[in-house]
Order: structure tokens, then C-alpha cells, then sequence
């Protein structure tokens, strides 16, 4: 008697995205919320960035019919140039969610996505909160399946996979069927781009972007019958193989529907690369045991991982540069005693003293540190020798940021990033999301008049 074949990934996923409801993800309600406000704090620090702003210049010529908010402004532009920005600005200043295992930022492209097109429909917030919950899970789980190799061949992993979240989110939105969830997720499967190559450069707030758009994208052709290749994702020819990759089904797929992903969150307390935030923390705690003898520093020496001395261990031309470097990252912490967004502007960069300190510092490959860990010497010229080693940085899931550290980080960003939008509102709409009757109604209440820049 033949076998029954056994079903794609593609359509696995989308049986359990098409069964799945709030009930089965309502204990994860919690972390959704906290992932989508430090997606608002990130999104409105970055709103009124130069690179947004060119990006919003270019869409809005080309824009079709205004439903959709872009956070931190006051007008609306069609949902997918609104998904393609918020994403950007979410992702902008490498101050976003992450999810360890993998080195994605889940938020960016899935809330991105979902919370535009929820202001197409009327949508309820439990029913944005399910497909947010989901999308992250799809796009994590299948960053399982191909990491370390995945990111480590030059995929920037958080387009490359977050685009089959903002699909497998928006599919589910939509209502669609398991057959038009897998077709997303196929679909996705062809638009599927990003490198780490750009990191320093504004064309990966692009991919970032693209992953949003085109996921929302790949969900509206499936519900107008567009078709995939049922192997999509692990096919001989498909997505897998063509980036590098033997698809780990059983990391993909282990688990499924009985723990969630998006219960691996992080969030950062430092807008740089999420393994440099070791580092900083080590700063910081040796800034204090030198009591303001900076300037005898003759020689730092910074232990980590292969990831970390492959992602920092760079020169440093602007502030880009200066987000996913050891030597800036060093130097902040020990000579201004701070990381925050100041510190990693072009001004900061440019100061003569931290430039001079970042010639000071060294990097060192110790196999035996696991990413996201570091161990930062300093030899000063009285001869002391002083170490510090961090393996659970600030923000890590053994340190995790509070509620309270969350809200701060959005009040910040309303300031710092020059917002007309009220810190406080933002924060009490995305608290009780699961309330929400229509989000269309309480982003649009979120929004400033017209008038107001």
C-alpha cells in the first residue's frame, strides 16, 4: 500500500498557523506586548532619521491610497510603503528586539507588516496579537533550522527569515485557508534577500524593509490565488539549498505548538549589535574599578567569539561603523561611561579622544566564549592588569529589561527622536492591545493632527 507523502514545510507551518488561535497563545500575550512597544520605542526614536526620511520621499510619489500609519508622522501612506518604513525605522539604529538563537530581530518585519495591514480591516487586537505571535514563531523557527550557517555564509538573517513571519502573519490575518498560508510562505521564498556585507550601510534597513513589504505582499497574491512550489522552502532547488543550507527540520519543527519563540525575546538596553553588549557591560564595570584613571590606559585586550570579532572587529569611517564595533564599543564604556544613542552618533565618532582609545583596543578570538559573551582586559601604565568577563550582559534573557525599562526606552525615543506622538499614549494603547476592538481606530488615535509636523 503507498505511503501518504509527507507534507512540505511549507505546508506544515501553515496547518498550524490556519489551527492556531488566541486561546493557544494567550500565555504568550505578555512578551507580544512588551516586543511591539519596544517595536514602537525603536520605530519612533528613528521616525525622523535622514535615511527615513529619503525613503518616505522616494515611496510617496509612487503611494497608493492612504490607510496606513507611519509611526512617529501624522500622515498615513498605503499599507505596504507603511510596512516597508515602519520596519526601517524599527531596525534603523540596531536597537531592536533579538532572538539569540538565531540573531534575528523578529519585531521589524512581522509587527511592521500585521499592524498595516490590520488598518486596511477591522481588526481586533487579540487577532493582531495571534498572527504577531505566530509570525515570529514561523520566522524563527525557521532561522533554526539554518543557523549559524545561514548567517554566518552572509544571509542577513533577520530579512531572509523575517519575511516568511510577515507573510505566515498577514496570511493569517487574512483568514486564508492553510492551502493560501503555505502559498505565502512560498511566495516569500522567492523574495527572500538581504547580506550582511550592508550592515554598515542603509541597504540593510532596506532588506529589513523589503521583508515586511514583500511579506505582506506574498500573503495579498495567495489570497488572489497566486500558487508556490509545494517544496518551496527545503526542495531540492528551493530556498534552503539555493542560500547554502541543509534544512534542520527537526529544529524547525520541534516543539511546534507547545512552546513559542517568541518566549526567547530580548531587548536591548544599547542601540549596537546585540554581541557587543558584553562588551560594554565589561567597559562599564571596569570604567568603576579604575575610579577615573582613563588616561592611563595603555592597552585593552577584548576576548569573544569567532561571531563577535567577525561582526567588530572592523575600523570605524562613520556611525554605522561605530554600532557593530569592539573598538567604539570599548571606548564609550570606558572614557564617557555611557552606550547610549549619543554615543554612537557621528559626532561621538568623531571626538579625538575616543578615537585615540579605540587605536588602544585589541580583539582576541577565545574559542571557548559563547556568542554574546566577552572578557575585556585593561594594562594601564601603572602595570595593573584588570579583567572583566560578562557572559549574561543587560538585556540578555538571564538580565532581562523590565516592563518599566521598556517604557523608558519609548519615552526616550519620543524625545530623542523629535516625535509630535505622546510617549505615554503609545505605551497605555500597546498595554492593552488585547483589548482592542478595532486597531485601525486606536493607531489612528495615536496619531498627531496633520498640522502637527
Amino acid at each position: 500500500m503507498p505511503q501518504a507523502p509527507i507534507p512540505s514545510v511549507s505546508r506544515t507551518l501553515a496547518d498550524f498557523v490556519a489551527a492556531s488561535s488566541w486561546a493557544d497563545m494567550q500565555s504568550q500575550s505578555l512578551e507580544a506586548r512588551r516586543s511591539i512597544l519596544n517595536f514602537f520605542a525603536t520605530a519612533l526614536l528613528s521616525a525622523r532619521d535622514p535615511v527615513v526620511m529619503a525613503a518616505m520621499r522616494t515611496l510617496s510619489p509612487f503611494s497608493g491610497t492612504a490607510t496606513s500609519t507611519v509611526i512617529g508622522h501624522a500622515r498615513c501612506m498605503d499599507a505596504m510603503s507603511a510596512a516597508f518604513l515602519n520596519a526601517v525605522s524599527a531596525n534603523l539604529l540596531d536597537f531592536d528586539d533579538t532572538h539569540l538563537d538565531t540573531i534575528i530581530h523578529p519585531a521589524a518585519p512581522v509587527a511592521a507588516a500585521v499592524l498595516a495591514l490590520a488598518e486596511t480591516r477591522r481588526t481586533s487586537g487579540r487577532e493582531v496579537l495571534t498572527a504577531f505571535i505566530l509570525g515570529v514563531d514561523v520566522e524563527c523557527r525557521i532561522g533554526n533550522a539554518v543557523s549559524p550557517r545561514h548567517y554566518a555564509r552572509g544571509w542577513h538573517i533577520t530579512s531572509t527569515c523575517g519575511i516568511f513571519g510577515a507573510a505566515a502573519a498577514c496570511a493569517k490575518l487574512l483568514g486564508l485557508p492553510a492551502e493560501g498560508i503555505a502559498n505565502a510562505i512560498g511566495i516569500a521564498a522567492s523574495q527572500s534577500a538581504g547580506n550582511v556585507e550592508n550592515l554598515p550601510s542603509a541597504a540593510k534597513n532596506v532588506s529589513v524593509g523589503n521583508a515586511a513589504r514583500n511579506g505582506l505582499f506574498a500573503a495579498l497574491l495567495a489570497q488572489q490565488g497566486f500558487e508556490a512550489a509545494p517544496r518551496a522552502i527545503e526542495g531540492p532547488l528551493g530556498w534552503a539549498r539555493t542560500m547554502g543550507d541543509e534544512l534542520d527540520q527537526t529544529r524547525l519543527l520541534d516543539g511546534l505548538g507547545k512552546t513559542w519563540e517568541i518566549a526567547k525575546n530580548t531587548y536591548k538596553p544599547y542601540p549596537a549589535g546585540i554581541v557587543f553588549h558584553a562588551v560594554i557591560d565589561a567597559c562599564l564595570g571596569l570604567r568603576q574599578r579604575i575610579a577615573g584613571r582613563v588616561d592611563q590606559i595603555e592597552q585593552v585586550m577584548v576576548q569573544g567569539s569567532a561571531l563577535l570579532l567577525a561582526r567588530g572587529d572592523r575600523p570605524v569611517n562613520n556611525a554605522r561603523d561605530a554600532r557593530v564595533s569592539i573598538h567604539h564599543c570599548t571606548a564609550c564604556g570606558l572614557l564617557l561611561g555611557a552606550a547610549g544613542v549619543t554615543e554612537f552618533e557621528q559626532e561621538t565618532v568623531d571626538r579625538p579622544d575616543i578615537a585615540q582609545l579605540r587605536l588602544k583596543v585589541k580583539a582576541e578570538l577565545d574559542r571557548a566564549m559563547p556568542d554574546g559573551a566577552a572578557r575585556v582586559t585593561l594594562r594601564l601604565a601603572s602595570r595593573d592588569v584588570l579583567t572583566e568577563t560578562v557572559t549574561s550582559p543587560r538585556g540578555s534573557q538571564a538580565a532581562p529589561l523590565s516592563d518599566r525599562d521598556i517604557e523608558a526606552k519609548l519615552r526616550d525615543g519620543v524625545r530623542t527622536g523629535r516625535s509630535a506622538w505622546d510617549a505615554d499614549r503609545v505605551i497605555e494603547a500597546v498595554w492593552r492591545l488585547d483589548a482592542a476592538d478595532d486597531v485601525g481606530n486606536l493607531l489612528q488615535s495615536l496619531r498627531p493632527p496633520l498640522a502637527s509636523r
